[in-house]
């Protein structure tokens, strides 16, 4: 292993594996899902969106601890923009395929919600210097911060728990020129467009 690599182990902070279990949390949901795809038992569909709030808690736990601990740095940063992104991006994403919403336009808007997420956080990174103004903490966020997905998520599990998923899910589908398009997908398609748009600005508590 060379120094090079040594260094980036010695730059991992405390707070960096409250992120990394955020991490954990999203893949167990993309997990889960998956394995609920084949079981069809709601126990892996509820366990696949409780992670959710999981990743949420270790989410806001690695920047108390950052800020107490006063370990900023952009190894750190980068970390939780990927953490992000599987725990409230393609876990979500992947919930909801699993949860009946599979037609051909839905598969468009569930990859287009993604994306938007991705570019977000992408933005977010880059802007971050600037919207803190020289006082190293950023007044306000630029679109609906990634993690406000986990009310997706609490939807889908609501929607599960009476009956609406799979054949049943709420708002039904409809065909829409060759292909389907169930109606709850919309909801995603929302979401990642208020993650991306720049006219919405929301205070950072």
């Amino acid at each position: 292993m060379t120094s090079r690599h040594f260094s980036m182990i010695r730059g991992f902070h405390v707070a960096d594996f409250f992120t990394l279990a955020n991490a954990a949390c999203g893949m167990a949901a993309v997990f889960l899902a998956m394995i609920y795809l084949g079981s069809r038992d709601l126990v892996h569909f509820y366990g696949a969106a409780a992670m959710a709030p999981a990743a949420l808690i270790f989410d806001v736990l690695d920047g108390r601890i950052a800020r107490w601990r006063r370990e900023h740095s952009p190894l750190g940063r980068e970390l939780d923009s990927l953490a992000d992104v599987i725990s409230f991006g393609v876990a979500p994403a992947t919930l909801a395929f699993a949860a009946g919403l599979g037609g051909g336009w839905d598969f468009i808007a569930l990859l287009y919600f993604v994306c938007c997420g991705v570019s977000r956080l992408a933005r977010y990174n880059v802007t971050a210097e600037d919207l803190s103004a020289g006082s190293g903490k950023v007044a306000y966020f630029e679109g609906t911060p990634i993690p406000t997905t986990v009310l997706l998520t609490a939807l889908l599990a609501f929607a599960a728990w009476r009956g609406r998923i799979g054949e049943d899910v709420f708002g039904g589908s409809f065909a829409l020129g060759p292909w389907q398009l169930h109606p709850l997908v919309l909801l995603f398609a929302l979401s990642g467009t208020l993650m991306v748009s720049k006219t919405l600005r929301i205070p950072k508590l």
